[in-house]
């Protein structure tokens, strides 16, 4: 019995060890349970993960009301655990299983492996939202039409060549978004969707539509762009609750009159199309985009005297923000796009006409190839269609963040050629201070990016051998001896300085310093020569060879395959002279030349490679003044805090910024807000409630959020603060950092907190209102007695309408074309912040200023939006009328007393919205 039950103790043990190992497993996963929110997709093995917890049945698995999988995951894992969703999560109002998660080698999203869901699946009878988007369907699956509470359904980017009929049976569907499929008819049944709101089309090939869409009554959005249709059907004018009609970009020659009068349209987007006889209604309708058509008839060209030489001007465009193509022709043409580029087609670049697309990516680690030592000056524009090779070279011009540092350092283009990336011949020119355009020839359109990289000296080396000057450091040579390679090779130096006081810092010894350090490098062929090659370096400075210690001078060379550096001053023949060192070598690699007391420095040198990689930078986060709830996130470098905040401080105010902090360039970091507040809306660069950053040391690493609260307010102050997280260390970053910043452990995740106040709201404040700078702050006071006053919500409320015009309003309020510029640079990415930014600012200083609100319906008027300006008008009436009979009914004033006479008392809050 003694043996039995020693030989049941370690079976005991592994049965216990197996019950924590799960125990902590379900743990794990239900940390990333928040709320009732399960967010996997994200994480590797969600599939797992999911499947873990449906065996496990925790309480909180049954309160689930959002779930995100990946749409990456094996197909078969993906079917098994979407076949336990309807047994586990029967209160699912929310499903996504997107993919376009990961990236390839050019930036372009994958699709995921989704072809089909499993039939269960319309057994969630709670199920209103749906998003299969970035996946491989071909067809609809089976069980989405039996989804009777569906309300949301988006199949964006996927294989669809048809929907079927019985998409129809959906009775509560919303919203259906079917962008960039395959599309080539739409069923009949689509016209049953009473409840449809919003339907996006676009990027399809459907040439026709059928008759019954027009009986779409409840429909208020409709995107049809980037299609081929040649014409639409006539019902198309029964849609009387339509607002936005977007037919850009499809083949049109001419659409149904009535479309003009149709009572709640605000926006028909024909753009791009084949239209030449339009009828007045139409051409007279300020909501009705015509650029890009071929309108009128062609006049005859004026006839030259014979023989004279016809002399055709070269078309310019000028387009804006809201305009993502234009056309190129043989005659040539010369294009400013509202990015910061502009392109020059000379004659004869192209055969026959071409629709180039343009697109400005924000910068990312997978869309910007950096070396050890650049630094990325621009944003990354990509031309389309790619790979097309023009007859004549055409000129592209990027605007460009000037660099900090400019010597040694030069500016060059970098574009992707087939597979690998390489740089263009490139001339900077300066328009004005601080305004710099970087010039380059293209011979074909792919992507473009602009860097600033160590001054490169490259040499075509032949047999009979040569020689490789630094036109940075004019000390630096490299001695080709004959022989050294059999064919001619091509080779590149760079070479990058270290300041003497860091490495002193470093190496805490005074009298330490260090040469230029040095790199050979090649474009392809065998690692090494086949003689070894003569290198002339400078001594570090404050060393000569008549006087320097020789125990004290080290020849560093850094490894390719270990990525670590190695001591070679005894493997190598140090020849000194007065001001130099030479020696001679047989690879190419990094060569550094140190001179310190220390003896063992190869680990030292390595800390000194990531120094020079390393930036050091301080974190702030600001509330706007009239409005706490607009947080300003913003990543700056050192030396550049007390200016930002000089000017950032009369619109904005907050805590001292963080302490000094070191990053990586391309290194991703995160903001997430903590104890009571949260990010408001959800934005595509929000994960898991984290705000996502890059950071590029010459951009503007700045965003501008809305945050909330779950907190009741009315009874006190919410205190919470918002953490910065580091995230992935950029892969050109050396192995032996990343090493080193994994061994010091989690701590080195965390980098800052920094305090945020929601003030306590007072009265009836927020109460039925939404988020907008009327919720906690005193209205903004534009206007005046004559013409009214608008209030902060108000001006939010015009915000929102302006959409892509704002521009065109900016230029009428009379803001300068240059802080346009800025505005769409600080807000590349975010045209609703662009819009506010613009509107406010006007504001803030048009405050207490007679004319103010005069000046914006001017301004509105003039930018053909008299839809706004109505509004507008109608909301400072109204504010008048109640004013007026408040002061009646309160027997404040005698009845006749007209509220908009100057000597009359005004009120601080106009007609809310």
């Amino acid at each position: 019995m003694a043996a039995e039950a020693e030989g049941l103790e370690p079976q005991a043990a592994a049965t216990e060890d197996a019950a924590g190992d799960a125990t902590e497993a379900a743990d794990a996963e239900l940390c990333l349970l928040v709320g009732n929110r399960l967010s996997l997709d994200l994480y590797p093995g969600g599939c797992h993960r999911l499947l873990h917890l449906c065996a496990q049945q925790p309480p909180q698995l049954r309160e689930v009301e959002f779930l995100q999988l990946s749409g990456h995951e094996d197909p078969q894992l993906l079917e098994a655990t979407l076949t336990q969703v309807p047994r586990s999560l029967q209160r699912l109002r929310s499903l996504v299983l997107r993919g376009g998660q990961h990236w390839d080698v050019l930036g372009a999203c994958l699709r995921g492996s989704l072809t089909t869901l499993p039939a269960g699946l319309s057994g969630l009878a709670r199920l209103a939202h749906l998003d299969l988007s970035f996946n491989s369907l071909e067809t609809l699956p089976a069980c989405i039409p039996r989804m009777r509470g569906l309300s949301t359904l988006l199949l964006s980017y996927n294989h669809l060549s048809e929907l079927p009929e019985a998409l129809g049976a959906l009775p509560s569907l919303t919203f259906l978004s079917v962008t960039h499929n395959h599309l080539q008819t739409l069923p009949i049944a689509l016209g049953a969707l009473s409840t449809l709101q919003r339907l996006d089309l676009s990027g399809n090939l459907l040439d026709t539509l059928p008759p019954e869409i027009g009986a779409l009554s409840s429909l208020t959005e409709l995107n049809l762009a980037s299609n081929r249709l040649q014409s639409l059907p006539t019902s198309l004018v029964g849609l009387q609750s339509l607002r936005l009609l977007v037919l850009h970009s499809n083949l049109l020659t001419s659409v149904p009159t009535g479309l003009v009068h149709l009572p709640l349209l605000t926006r028909l987007d024909l753009r791009d199309n084949q239209l030449r006889d339009v009828p007045p209604e139409l051409l007279d309708a300020p909501f009705v985009r015509l650029q890009g058509n071929p309108l009128g008839e062609a006049l005859p060209a004026p006839r030259s005297p014979p023989g004279a030489p016809v002399i055709l001007e070269m078309p310019r465009l000028f387009l804006n923000s809201d305009v993502d193509s234009f056309p190129v022709t043989p005659q040539g043409c010369s294009v400013t796009l509202a990015c910061g580029v502009r392109l020059q087609f000379p004659a004869g670049a192209t055969v026959s006409p071409v629709n180039i697309q343009y697109r400005l990516w924000l910068p990312e680690p997978r869309l910007v190839p950096l070396g050890p030592h650049d630094s990325l000056l621009s944003g990354v524009l990509e031309l389309q269609p790619h790979g097309v090779a023009f007859r004549q070279k055409v000129s592209l011009w990027l605007l460009f963040v000037p660099p900090r540092i400019r010597r040694c350092r030069e500016v060059v283009v970098r574009t992707l050629s087939g597979d690998s990336w390489g740089d263009l011949d490139t001339h900077v020119e300066e328009e004005a201070p601080k305004r710099l355009w970087a010039h380059c020839q293209v011979p074909h359109f792919s992507w473009f990016l602009v860097v600033s990289r160590p001054v490169s000296n490259t040499c075509l080396v032949p047999p009979e051998g040569t020689l490789l000057c630094c036109s940075g450091y004019p000390g630096v040579k490299v001695t080709f001896p004959p022989g050294a390679t059999e064919e001619p090779r091509s080779v590149c130096m760079q070479v990058v300085r270290m300041a003497s006081r860091e490495l002193r810092a470093l190496l805490g010894e005074p009298e330490a310093a260090a040469s230029p350090l040095l790199c050979l490098s090649q474009s392809g062929g065998p690692p090494g020569f086949l003689q070894p090659v003569t290198v002339q370096l400078p001594l570090p400075p404050g060393v000569t060879g008549l006087s320097l210690d020789r125990s004290c001078l080290h020849l560093l060379y850094r490894t390719p395959l270990e990525a670590a550096w190695d001591d070679i001053t005894a493997q190598v023949a140090l020849e000194l002279t007065h001001l130099y060192a030479r020696f001679q070598v047989t690879h190419f690699s990094w060569y550094w030349l140190w001179y310190t007391t220390k003896t063992c420095v190869q680990d030292l040198a390595r800390k000194a490679w990531e120094r020079l990689r390393l930036h050091r930078v301080n974190l702030i986060a600001l509330q706007r003044r009239r409005d706490p709830e607009q947080v300003l996130l913003q990543c700056l470098p050192r030396d550049k805090v007390d200016a930002t905040l000089r000017r950032l401080l009369d619109r904005y105010r907050g805590p001292e910024p963080s302490d000094t902090v070191e990053m990586f360039e391309g290194e991703k970091f995160f903001a997430a807000f903590e104890k009571g507040i949260d990010v408001d809306a959800e934005r595509p660069d929000c994960v898991e409630g984290r705000v996502c950053f890059v950071f590029y040391s010459h951009l503007k690493n700045v965003k501008e959020v809305y945050v909330t609260t779950t907190l009741d307010r009315q009874v006190q102050a919410v205190r919470g603060q918002v953490s910065f997280y580091r995230g992935a260390v950029p892969e050109e970053v050396p192995e032996e950092a990343k090493a080193a910043r994994q061994r010091k452990g989690m701590d080195t995740v965390w980098m800052a907190t920094l305090p945020i106040k929601l003030p306590r709201l007072r009265g009836s404040e927020g109460l039925g209102q939404g988020r907008g700078p009327s919720l906690s702050l005193a209205p903004l006071n534009l206007g005046d007695a004559e013409t009214g006053f608008l209030t902060q919500s108000n001006l939010l409320t015009v915000a929102g309408r302006l959409g892509p015009d704002w521009p065109a309003v900016a230029l009428h309020l009379g803001l300068p074309y240059r802080e346009l510029q800025r505005i769409r640079h600080e807000f590349r990415d975010d045209l609703d912040g662009q819009i506010r930014h613009m509107l406010f600012s006007w504001a803030e200083r048009q405050a207490g200023q007679p004319g103010a609100v005069g000046l914006l319906l001017r301004a509105l008027e003039q930018s053909d939006r008299l839809d706004i300006a109505e509004e507008v008008r109608a909301i400072l009436e109204l504010g008048r009328q109640k004013y007026k009979d408040s002061i009646q009914r309160t027997s404040l004033a005698p009845r006749g007393l007209d509220p908009a006479d100057p000597a009359a008392p005004q009120s601080v809050e106009s007609a809310q919205v």
